[in-house]
Order: C-alpha cells, then sequence, then structure tokens
C-alpha cells in the first residue's frame, strides 16, 4: 500500500511540475514582472526569511546609493524575476525548439556589429565579451548564443560560476556554448589555460567581470584594488591578467527588462592591459548598479565589492 501511494504522489507531482512548465510557456513578456511581483508580496505574508532578503537587498541599497533612486519592492522582488525569466526562456525553447526573443537578438546584433568595428581597428586583439549580471543569466547567455551565430563561431567559451542544468540540460539546448564553470569543476586550476586557448583560436571570449569577490567565497579570488562609491573597493582581478597577456579589448554591457521589453546598454570597450584598467572598470560596474540597481542579480550581501581575500 505505501508503495502505491508513493507511486501516485509521484504522478501527481510530475503532473504538476508539466501543467506548470507549459504554463510558464505561454506566459506573455509583458505579464512576467507582475506576476513575479505578485508571487514574491504573497509569500512574504508568511515567509519571514523572504521578508528579510528583500530587505537586506534594499539596505545594500541605502548604504551604496546615497543619491540613486530605486523601488523598493523591485529590488525585494528580484530574484523571483530572474527565476521567472529563467524559467520561461528556458521552458518556452524546450517546448517550440529555438524560440525567438527580437529583443535578446538585437542586443547581440548591435554586440556584433561592436565587435566588428573594434577588429577592424585593432586587428589581431581578441575582445572579452563581459555581460554583467542583470535581469537574467539565461537571457545574457541566449544573448551569447546569437552573437556566436552572428560571429560565424561554431562555439564560443563562457566563464560562469552559476550552477548547471538547473531546469534540464543546458548543453542539449545551447550546444554551441561552452560553458566554462568556476564550480564544480575538477579541472578549475586550468580555467585560465582553457580561456586562453579560446582567445587564441577564435579571438572572442565571454566572462562576467563584473562578478563580485564575496561570491567566490568558496575558491579565494585573486583581487585588485580600486575606489567604489567614495571608498575603497575590490574587484576580481583575473580578466585583467588575462587581457594584459593577449593585449584585449574588454566590452561590457548590461540587459534592462521593463515592461515586458529586454533592452541593454553597452558600455564603452577598453583595453586591458595597462594599470587604469581596473579603476575604469569598477566605475562602469559602479555606474551600471546607479542606473539598474532593481535589475542587478548580485546584490544584497552586505559586502559586496568591499571585502575579498587577498589571494
Amino acid at each position: 500500500m505505501s508503495r502505491l501511494i508513493g507511486a501516485c504522489r509521484a504522478r501527481v507531482a510530475l503532473a504538476r511540475h508539466r501543467l506548470r512548465r507549459a504554463l510558464i510557456t505561454l506566459l506573455p513578456p509583458e505579464t512576467i514582472e507582475p506576476l513575479a511581483i505578485a508571487a514574491w508580496r504573497i509569500r512574504s505574508l508568511v515567509d519571514a526569511g523572504l521578508r528579510a532578503k528583500g530587505a537586506e537587498r534594499c539596505e545594500t541599497a541605502r548604504h551604496l546609493l546615497a543619491h540613486g533612486s530605486w523601488d523598493a519592492l523591485q529590488v525585494s522582488a528580484g530574484p523571483w524575476l530572474e527565476h521567472l525569466i529563467d524559467q520561461r526562456i528556458y521552458f518556452g525553447r524546450l517546448s517550440r525548439g529555438r524560440e525567438a526573443w527580437p529583443d535578446l537578438q538585437a542586443v547581440a546584433g548591435t554586440l556584433a556589429r561592436t565587435i566588428g568595428r573594434l577588429k577592424a581597428d585593432a586587428p589581431g586583439c581578441p575582445v572579452i565579451v563581459s555581460p554583467f549580471h542583470y535581469v537574467s543569466q539565461y537571457a545574457n547567455i541566449y544573448v551569447i548564443d546569437e552573437l556566436r551565430a552572428l560571429l560565424g563561431l561554431e562555439s564560443i567559451a563562457v566563464v560562469s560560476g552559476v550552477p548547471r542544468d538547473l531546469y534540464g540540460d543546458d548543453h542539449a539546448q545551447i550546444p554551441g556554448v561552452r560553458v566554462l564553470y568556476t564550480y564544480g569543476d575538477d579541472n578549475r586550476n586550468g580555467l585560465g589555460l582553457r580561456v586562453a586557448r579560446t582567445l587564441r583560436r577564435s579571438g572572442v571570449a565571454v566572462l562576467f567581470a563584473d562578478v563580485p569577490p564575496f561570491t567566490m567565497h568558496r575558491f579565494p579570488m585573486e583581487t585588485v584594488s580600486v575606489s567604489m562609491f567614495g571608498r575603497d573597493a575590490r574587484i576580481h582581478n583575473g580578466v585583467f591578467r588575462l587581457g594584459t597577456q593577449f593585449d584585449a579589448l574588454l566590452l561590457p554591457f548590461y540587459l534592462r527588462f521593463e515592461r515586458g521589453r529586454f533592452s541593454a546598454e553597452v558600455l564603452d570597450p577598453m583595453p586591458l592591459a595597462g594599470g587604469g584598467a581596473p579603476q575604469r572598470l569598477a566605475g562602469q560596474i559602479e555606474a551600471a548598479l546607479n542606473d539598474n540597481y532593481a535589475r542587478s542579480l548580485v546584490t544584497g550581501h552586505p559586502a559586496m565589492y568591499a571585502f575579498a581575500p587577498g589571494r
């Protein structure tokens, strides 16, 4: 009898999962944010931990953005919006094949044209494309996959610390994106070498250069000292070490999502060789947080960029 009850429960859970997945694939983009906010508000009524996380994200905003404007509800519900966008993109692609998102394709087109100009102006200089952590990791990867196709590359390497296969087999959906993981990687010490090989082979790689040092607490990160928000701070040094070795250019951008539409801010490209590059990137990270804090995926930790191990 207990086996029968267990089997019935498993079937019910599977049916619920399939129904939820089917409903998510039908969501019009303009309903995603209202649904995410409504879900957060309802859940926060009974979940003190969720309310505390929202308050922590808002407190970080008050601490960092003394003169900036931001919406407390959007900031608190940010993680719910991220997950719903992630699932809408993933499940939509799973059910309909290569689902088109014209807004994200337009972002990829802008990046491709910018890379074309950079390579025309500086032949032989590789380009490290740097999505900042905004809106949705799956949306960022969608842009990168479209960029790969526009550049005529068979594959493109992305350095990522996000756990793999959150909703299913990521590689089956995006076989052209080769993700080099910083977490749970048996050959993490060879990560820099693999990125270097990619730059030599294709001239383009992808690295999230705005990663706060606190996110790498399991593996102490090499950092470099900068100034952010009027105080001493630290950012990841790996992109500068790699960029100096190859005389590479960094092309940062960050996504927006408003009223169901994606857009992007493509920031000024910068040479990574030279002593001024870390502070210049720190200024871009600071400006992005001031401009688009509610859509940031890394906010809410009290340290942010203010603390990191030296190594």
